[in-house]
């Protein structure tokens, strides 16, 4: 990993003002953020399935899904404090997205072959070992990603920073999900040989990684990072004395939480409850229910068919989240934040329970054209209502307070979703699905008891 730099703390604000940047520029700058969302939309759609051909049964998936909101919760804010104390040939930033894009590629690239190495050790335990790798990795270069803007980028420059990123992920992750079945519609084999895992995803699988490379490299080679007295110049100095306290920082405003977070850690609850269950239970609730499939199905071809349509339904959702992202400020102006939220619930909430009616798998991209709606609110308006109640100077400490209430609920979900399946569904992994659904009305309805206190400033402008 990079060196850290020992650049020194003070009270220094700053003496300049950050250039703006070419279209080109901000472009490149952000790329590597596709490479990052297309290994991501892979894996989402596709791990549940190679986990189950390595022999996992259907009520431990959640157990193995666990690794991903714990190991967020640890390496990001890990990742976002080295960085910022980081400087060395390659960058500031650029390390630790060059790293984390070295090992997720590894992991693309071991995971489907588990089962070359069962010898050694059960091939389910090499590709969970890999899914922990791949989940520690992709959160490695994507936390700096984000930095990345707020460094380069001067305030009036932000939104479209921003956009141009939002573009590129869904990009990566519509074409991500899809390739799967598209390899499947060409030529490469639906049906699990000695790996145990089908030609499709397989090689799925090597694209993903090569991606992956290519797109950080991009981003590596044709963006700038500012060095350390410039960067000064631009951003000022920290303050020391937080710096040394930033533990007790975090306990002390976790305490003083502001009421309107504590009211969307329930909206957020509900939210992110609902999606583990749509990432982990997708694919066997779609097998079962709408396939039809029993016994130990895990290694048919009806299966990867019906993960092919599931991952490819991922993609429309995506797609769907990439456009409906550029509408919500305006939908915002006119219906206000929370409400524009809570429609954006219902859509998903909607779209999720419908499976349970779906009789025809290509109906399944049609109900994940409200989990769009929702997956795109989920991930900007929370956020919007939130910042408006935040005290000055306290933003960054408390979006990394706001991102427990993402973790715990998957964490929550990953303990107990497979015990519910198993005892409570009699195996039937779709009332997960309805469950999710059902999780999404209900976050739908207790956002409209938020406390938004930037809309209210708004209001009384508008009246004045």
């Amino acid at each position: 990993m990079a060196s850290s730099a020992n650049i020194k703390s003070g009270s220094i604000q700053p003496t300049a003002a950050k250039p703006t940047l070419t279209l080109w520029q901000i472009f490149t700058m952000s790329f590597g953020f596709m490479g990052i969302q297309f290994g991501f939309a892979l894996q989402n759609g596709n791990t549940s399935r190679i986990l189950r051909s390595f022999g996992a049964d259907v009520d431990q998936l959640p157990a193995f899904w666990l690794v991903a909101p714990i190991v967020g919760m640890i390496v990001q804010p890990l990742i976002g404090h080295y960085s910022d104390r980081t400087w060395n040939r390659v960058g500031r930033r650029k390390p630790y997205f060059l790293t984390g894009a070295l090992l997720s590629s590894l992991a693309l690239i071991v995971l489907p072959n588990s089962a070359g190495l069962s010898s050694i050790v059960p091939a389910l335990w090499i590709g969970a070992g890999m899914v922990m790798i791949m989940d520690a990795s992709f959160n490695i270069a994507m936390e700096p990603f984000r930095a990345l803007v707020a460094d380069n980028l001067p305030d009036s420059q932000r939104t479209l920073g921003f956009s141009v990123q939002t573009f590129l992920i869904g990009l990566g992750a519509v074409v991500g999900s899809d390739l799967p079945e598209f390899l499947g519609n060409h030529g490469f084999s639906l049906e699990a040989g000695k790996s145990g895992v089908a030609d499709n995803i397989r090689y799925s699988f090597y694209i993903g990684a090569a991606v992956f490379i290519i797109a950080i490299l991009i981003t590596v080679i044709f963006s700038k990072e500012y060095p350390p007295k410039e960067y000064e110049s631009y951003h000022g100095k920290p303050d020391t004395k937080v710096e040394k306290s930033g533990i007790a920082e975090i306990i002390k405003d976790f305490k003083n939480m502001p009421k309107t977070m504590m009211q969307l850690g329930l909206v957020q609850f509900f939210s992110w409850f609902a999606l583990f269950s749509m990432w982990v239970f997708t694919t066997d609730a779609v097998a079962t229910h709408v396939y039809g499939l029993t016994g130990d199905y895990s290694k048919s071809v009806a299966y990867n068919e019906a993960g092919n349509k599931v991952s490819s339904a991922f993609g429309v959702y995506n797609f769907v989240a990439m456009l409906y992202a550029l509408l919500l400020p305006v939908i915002a102006k006119y219906i206000g934040r929370k409400a524009t939220h809570a429609i954006s619930l219902i859509g998903g909430g909607l779209g999720l329970i419908s499976i349970y009616f779906i009789k025809d798998p290509a109906m399944l991209k049609f109900s994940m054209i409200g989990v769009g709606l929702a997956w795109a609110s989920i991930l900007a308006m929370p956020y919007v209502i939130l910042s408006s109640s935040i005290p000055p100077g306290k933003l960054g400490i408390y979006m990394g307070i706001f991102n427990f209430f993402i973790t715990l609920p998957q964490i929550v979900n990953g303990v107990f979703g497979g015990w519910l399946v198993k005892h409570i569904y009699g195996g039937h992994p779709i009332y997960s699905i309805v469950l999710a659904g059902i999780l999404l009305l209900c976050a739908a309805v207790s956002v409209l008891f938020v406390y938004d206190a930037g809309a209210i400033r708004i209001q009384k402008k508008k009246l004045a």
